[in-house]
């Protein structure tokens, strides 16, 4: 058997439309695109032509577009380049982001001179962010920044992102939200989010890794994380990628056109899946909560998680346990544990999230895989008493 492909939240196999887009830009439109020549140029209308591509997946203008390397650096220019621009005060992100948000936001606490004082919404049982909390916490401390993503990386929990946006407004503050696990799978509409700046990435939409965006309010004051020729209207010195950016603007049209086609498919996918897990007595979380459609993080109570991925994978699945930028970091999730789930219960979590190459064939082999597996673990263990 093929081995399956169960990762999709991690990255993405590049669609065959967008390798054909991006191959002349590898040799014979080599151009840098800040070349005045011929080369250059085409390269610079290959990135314009990108540029509106991305803009339209998001409701916005192509100048609001600022191409980077990736949804991390996308993260930190927001969280970093803002707060650079701003007097330091109260930082609002949501317990459950990505460490490429989290992470500066710790660091931006840990200055030692000109520090921002970090606070966490908190989230629910279903993952969800606490509104009433929220809003509660930044009438206590008026918010400087916030950020808080529009879909979970892990559960693929849905948050109410416009409603802390407005709250968070009401006090100032500017406002960002990491929509990389939305693009694609669910409309995104850049006002009707009433956000300041929003991240999308390329490689979670079949397009190429190398290559995201941070998409910006015009208005919004930010400074650049790298300094140089000015290139990205001043926020992102560099040669452009333009491979990358060209593939990444035609991932975001393909994604547009696909979507509703996809949503389905992947819904149905899971839908079946879920069911199989649930005649083994499994734990679906978040799954009281609006989800993106390809999504399904569970646990098997007594199973841990790295243990049934790795068994999983030599039976021909891939699937994760947990996120997969924590790989290098294995312990327990910090969005579940921000859910409040059982650590015990916790050590058991495995992601499956699903592509539109997916069947329900594939759905179907990998729940007697798992049940096969589960029994055997479960031997081996009763043997040991």
């Amino acid at each position: 058997m093929e081995p399956v492909y169960f990762d999709h939240n991690a990255t993405t196999r590049i669609d065959d439309a967008v390798w054909e887009a991006m191959l002349p830009y590898f040799q014979r439109e080599f151009g840098n695109a800040s070349s005045r020549h011929g080369y250059g140029l085409n390269a610079r209308r290959a990135i314009d032509k990108a540029r509106r591509q991305v803009a339209d997946a998001a409701g916005v203008q192509p100048v609001q577009v600022i191409f980077t390397s990736g949804g991390s650096e996308a993260n930190n220019l927001f969280i970093r380049g803002a707060a650079d621009s701003l007097k330091p005060g109260n930082l609002f992100i949501s317990a459950i982001e990505h460490p490429c948000v989290l992470k500066p936001a710790q660091a931006l606490s840990r200055r030692s001179c000109d520090a921002w004082a970090m606070h966490q919404l908190t989230v629910n049982a279903s993952g969800r962010v606490d509104l009433d909390a929220a809003s509660n916490a930044m009438q206590k401390n008026k918010p400087g920044l916030v950020a808080t993503m529009l879909a979970n990386n892990e559960t693929g929990v849905i948050q109410d992102v416009a409603h802390i946006a407005e709250s968070a407004r009401s006090h100032g503050a500017y406002v960002h939200t990491d929509a990389i696990q939305g693009l694609g799978k669910i409309p995104l509409d850049f006002s009707a989010l009433k956000v300041h700046a929003m991240t999308l990435s390329a490689h979670k939409i079949y397009g190429p890794k190398g290559a995201a965006a941070l998409i910006v309010d015009k208005r919004l004051l930010l400074k650049p994380l790298i300094y140089g020729g000015g290139h990205e209207n001043g926020l992102r010195s560099g040669t452009e990628n333009v491979p990358a950016i060209v593939g990444f603007g035609v991932a975001c049209e393909l994604a547009q056109a696909r979507m509703t086609e996809t949503a389905q498919h992947v819904s149905i996918l899971r839908d079946q899946l879920e069911k199989g897990l649930a005649s083994m007595d499994a734990v679906i979380f978040g799954s009281a909560a609006a989800r993106i459609p390809n999504t399904c993080y569970f646990a098997l109570p007594d199973i841990e998680g790295d243990t049934l991925v790795v068994k999983l994978d030599k039976a021909g699945f891939a699937v994760a346990a947990g996120a997969a930028c924590s790989s290098v970091n294995p312990g327990q999730s910090h969005v579940l544990n921000a859910m409040q789930v059982d650590p015990m219960l916790a050590r058991c979590a495995v992601r499956v999230s699903l592509g539109r190459s997916n069947t329900l064939e594939q759905v179907d082999s990998f729940l007697r895989a798992t049940q096969h597996i589960v029994a055997e673990l479960k031997q081996i263990s009763s043997l040991s008493f």
